[in-house]
């Protein structure tokens, strides 16, 4: 339940740009960021999945499970939540995909849907082009052997 109104929220998202653009601000950005305790200016692909989340979490009534972080490799070092490998059949619409690209950088965003080794997801500070530093949400289809793993919410 907490997984699908997640993703319905961050379907609501969709076309949310930086202004100006590449800048990692933007009234709705800056929020984004907030959620986790950064300032405007920084990487926000896992502010947005937070945001997402808390927002499903206040109309749920839940406690937000995630860690409250803007950092991607943290979230996946240290969450409590089950943790998928990229090669798992249990990777389900509203799960959180995790890539790394070494170095301590990373991009994050959700699952929308699978069919055959692709996933369409919803993911934030990306383009069209699936920059991990890009500037607006948006709908992208990935390889799923392109990701580091998953993380599934409750």
């Amino acid at each position: 339940m907490l997984a699908q109104k997640a993703l319905e929220i961050a379907v609501s998202q969709l076309g949310i740009s930086e202004a100006p653009r590449n800048s990692n601000r933007g009234p709705q950005v800056n929020s984004y960021l907030r959620s986790v305790g950064l300032p405007p200016g920084n990487p926000w692909c896992m502010a947005f999945v937070y945001w997402c989340v808390q927002k499903a979490c206040d109309e749920l009534k839940l406690k937000n499970p995630l860690v409250k972080t803007g950092h991607v490799l943290t979230q996946w070092n240290k969450t409590t939540l089950r943790k998928l490998p990229k090669t798992s059949r249990a990777v389900k619409p509203g799960d959180i995909f995790i890539m790394h690209y070494g170095g301590g950088k990373g991009h994050t965003g959700f699952v929308e849907s699978i069919k055959g080794g692709f996933i369409t997801t919803i993911e934030g500070n990306t383009n069209d082009e699936g920059s991990r530093e890009g500037y607006e949400v948006a709908r992208r289809t990935r390889s799923k052997s392109s990701m580091s793993g998953f993380i599934q919410l409750p």
